[in-house]
């Protein structure tokens, strides 16, 4: 099922800067991050972020935080246990296009916190990292048999867009070539 643009928002979760040299891929994982990100922002989506505990992890990387709208601290892996998630988010958003790291602990509790909130979630599989990619590829399992859509970054970005003749085409398609 497509995703409209209008109902839909990016959230991008735990991608610290401490946190990804330790990732296997993080490298990887953040470009596509990024890449998701400048595509929301040309097509007027919401983008928000989390930081798991940034008083010991430090902050986002800093390509992340500038392109969040809102940052939320949490303690929490599960970001929708945190009292302020609700007013958090973007409002009359149903589609979640879920990033970030780890996957297979605050990505996949994210995830599954959402799901049983009712949103659809869009979990993008070379935008997440573990530090090891077994517990990646399992985590991207569970959240499939869970409800969760499983998508890549130019599968986001070309169904956001929807056609070729979209004004912002042009500019998207650079983001990946």
């Amino acid at each position: 099922m497509s995703f409209a643009v209008s109902e839909s928002f990016l959230l991008l979760v735990d991608l610290q800067g401490r946190l990804m040299p330790a990732i296997t891929n993080g490298a990887v994982a953040t470009a596509n991050a990024v890449r998701l990100g400048r595509a929301a922002r040309l097509l007027e989506i919401p983008i928000v972020a989390t930081e798991q505990n940034p008083d010991g992890l430090g902050p986002n990387a800093p390509e992340i935080a500038e392109l969040a709208g809102g940052t939320l601290a949490k303690r929490f892996f599960d970001a929708t246990r945190e009292a302020s998630f609700q007013a958090f988010l973007p409002r009359q958003r149903r589609f979640v296009v879920v990033a970030g790291c780890e996957a297979h602990v605050c990505v996949l509790q994210t995830t599954l916190g959402l799901l049983a909130k009712g949103f659809a979630v869009r979990l993008v599989t070379d935008a997440i990292g573990s530090r090891v990619d077994a517990n990646r590829v399992v985590a991207i399992e569970r959240a499939r048999a869970r409800g969760a859509e499983i998508v890549t970054t130019e599968m986001v970005i070309f169904e956001w867009l929807a056609t070729s003749d979209h004004p912002r085409f042009r500019q998207c398609l650079e983001l990946v070539k």
